[in-house]
């Protein structure tokens, strides 16, 4: 593995373990804060999230990697820019859509996961899904632009900017839990809210670091453009469809985690109701389980994070023919 590939996959890899790890740590002291109860509301707001989420993202940001890394090594530093200019265009619309989605179908989405005579009130998870889809209006810009990071063989951008979310989410979701329960004598439901609008805040940091870098290196980008012999303008349709034709294996294979786990969510309280436990059990019960998935994602992350390094890799070896490259990464990775 050359120390390019290396230096990458080492960054992308540590960033998400990093992240990984620090999510699933930080739920003890949340817990301490806002009771099972409290983290079982929370686990609602994210799960019909991170299914819009992956809808909305449309499979970036692998697809926007392979595409730049393509057009790159073809010397068309051009498509890149282009695809950043108009597919942030189309992100914004695209956040822009599932957040109304999301925010005005909550009262339909919760009534899958019940409600009881003690636990959390419809209300109450109303109030969390709405909050947490304001995130929605952030994170897709955010993946189109970590992944021209990628695709330009850069992964630092993208290993900041996801430990960058992740912290600002935990601090600011621990720090207004405390500042809400214990300094303004708030409710668990307002302590939740804030917890679930943190998606919105990392995010929007991880958004603005990544604007940062690209203003930072834009002589670099203009230089690299400029100099390019093979720029050429493609049409914004079939610079879609590429795209489009690229991105749906990954959110294919993206979407099924969420499901999965979804599927539990909202069919385990209704399950353990049927047979005589009362609501506030459920969804303690629903919160440990929760727990579990996260720890899950954490090997399954660190996968993820070799295909961040390997696709754009494994797509400028090929595009130049260099077919023994792509052979000896793809074994070196594995």
């Amino acid at each position: 593995m050359d120390k390019k590939m290396m230096r990458g996959t080492f960054f992308l890899t540590s960033a998400t373990f990093i992240s990984k790890i620090i999510g699933f740590l930080f739920i003890i002291p949340f817990t301490l804060l806002v009771g099972d109860t409290g983290y079982a509301l929370y686990k609602y707001a994210y799960g019909p999230y991170t299914i819009l989420l992956s809808l909305s993202t449309v499979g970036l940001p692998l697809a926007v990697s392979k595409f730049v890394a393509k057009y790159n090594e073809r010397g068309n530093y051009f498509a890149g820019l282009n695809l950043l200019r108009y597919g942030l265009i189309a992100m914004i619309i695209s956040g822009i859509v599932s957040f109304l989605l999301l925010y005005f179908s909550a009262p339909w989405v919760v009534v899958a996961f019940g409600e009881g005579g003690s636990g959390n009130s419809r209300e109450d998870m109303i109030y969390v899904v709405r909050l947490v889809s304001f995130a929605l209006l952030v994170v897709p810009p955010m993946s189109l632009l970590r992944g021209y990071f990628q695709g330009s063989d850069s992964m630092g951008p993208s290993a900041m900017s996801t430990v960058m979310e992740q912290v600002v989410r935990i601090v600011f979701i621990l720090a207004g839990g405390y500042l809400i329960l214990n300094v303004l004598n708030g409710t668990i439901k307002a302590a939740v809210g804030i917890a679930t609008f943190a998606a919105f805040i990392g995010g929007l940091a991880s958004l603005v670091l990544l604007l940062w870098v690209f203003w930072k290196r834009r002589r670099l980008i203009r230089k690299q453009m400029d100099e390019s012999v093979g720029n050429a303008k493609i049409a914004v349709f079939p610079m879609f469809k590429e795209l489009t034709r690229y991105a749906i294996p990954f959110v294919i294979t993206g979407l099924t985690i969420p499901i999965y786990q979804n599927i539990d969510t909202f069919t385990i309280n209704r399950l353990f109701m049927n047979i005589g436990y009362a609501f506030s059990k459920v969804e303690v019960i629903n919160g440990n389980i929760g727990i579990a998935q996260i720890l899950v994602l954490v090997p399954v992350s660190l996968a993820t994070a070799f295909c961040m390094t390997l696709i754009p890799r494994i797509t400028s070896s090929f595009e130049s023919g260099r077919i023994q490259e792509v052979r000896d990464s793809i074994d070196q990775t594995f």
